[in-house]
């Protein structure tokens, strides 16, 4: 994600979930979303072509590995 799209995604994962996010700058082509340490989203190698998962996709995720989620 760009930076812009990786501010609206923890903007929507605050507003929509009420959880705090942090960002972290990470190397070219690396993108990885954490929940309590716990790795729940990584665009893997597709991610260094640019072909990163959706706002929803990110927020849905983050939701499922909640403590207390049926994900």
């Amino acid at each position: 994600m760009t930076g812009i799209q990786a501010a609206r995604a923890a903007a929507e994962i605050r507003d929509e979930l009420g959880e705090e996010v942090e960002l972290e700058n990470g190397h070219y082509g690396e993108f990885k979303v954490f929940v309590d340490g716990r790795e729940v989203v990584s665009a893997g190698a597709l991610a260094f072509l640019g072909v990163l998962p959706s706002v929803d996709d990110v927020r849905d995720a983050v939701a499922a590995a909640l403590p207390g989620s049926e994900g």
